[in-house]
């Protein structure tokens, strides 16, 4: 028997995705904005290389991936996938900092000097950019990782990041708590949004055009409060199946 949460028909994931970019493009109208102001990342984390490649050939570009060693996993299948792009959005730990580096086109989760140098050293290795993004840390879970507003390490991240050539640094990402009503995450992305202004306006020599923010159940509140890069997997490929 099928088991369509792991494996989705091309059907029901154009289904998916042609809700899904409709959202999106509402969301847009409703703030104001260009459709093409957000770009919309598939969370293709726990979900198979087929689910990718179907979700390429429809049209989806940029893919989010959790873990180094599973998409290391997945990436041997990845041939029917030549336009896709990877980003890491899990946390990376600095020994893993090469591999990420190989494997990926981003790494979205960037949370210290430290990790921020092993990236800068393996990306010169291999004569390449590497794009990354800030992760900001803005709710009190303690299952939350990147870096608080005003920390010590925030600022001498973002000043180091100048003289790291091989890092290409784009902008934040968060992960706010999880909320059912979707307008009471607003706070979190309103908060994001407001940051990067303060950090633009204070470290002119770094880029902060993206603001990565908004899952399946928030997005569109995202998208009204500034997002550029929307994360959505459950909405786009059905639940995860988790290894027990």
């Amino acid at each position: 028997m099928k088991n369509t949460a792991v494996e989705r028909e091309p059907v029901v994931l154009g289904e998916n995705l042609d809700r899904i970019e409709a959202q999106i493009s509402a969301a847009c109208r409703a703030a104001g904005r260009p459709r093409g102001e957000v770009t919309l990342m598939a969370v293709s984390k726990m979900h198979p290389a087929s689910a990718i490649v179907a979700a390429e050939a429809l049209g989806v570009r940029v893919f989010g991936e959790n873990r180094v060693q599973e998409f290391q996993e997945k990436n041997a299948q990845l041939a029917g996938a030549p336009g896709a792009e990877f980003h890491l959005i899990g946390h990376l730990q600095s020994n893993k900092a090469g591999r990420a580096a190989e494997l990926f086109a981003s790494v979205d989760t960037l949370d210290s000097v430290a990790l921020a140098e092993r990236l800068n050293q393996a990306a010169s290795r291999l004569g390449r950019r590497l794009a990354v993004l800030i992760e900001i840390k803005l709710s009190h879970e303690l299952s939350k990782a990147g870096l608080e507003p005003g920390s010590e390490e925030l600022s001498l991240l973002l000043d180091r990041l100048p003289d790291l050539t091989a890092l290409e640094f784009r902008g934040l990402m968060t992960v706010p708590p999880y909320l059912k009503d979707a307008d009471t995450v607003r706070p979190y992305f309103s908060r994001l949004r407001v940051l990067r202004d303060e950090m633009a306006a204070a470290y002119p020599r770094l880029s902060f055009a993206e603001l990565s923010m908004g899952m399946s159940h928030d997005f569109p509140v995202a998208i009204a409060e500034g997002a550029t890069q929307v994360r959505i997997g459950t909405a786009l490929f059905g639940a995860r199946i988790y290894p027990k």
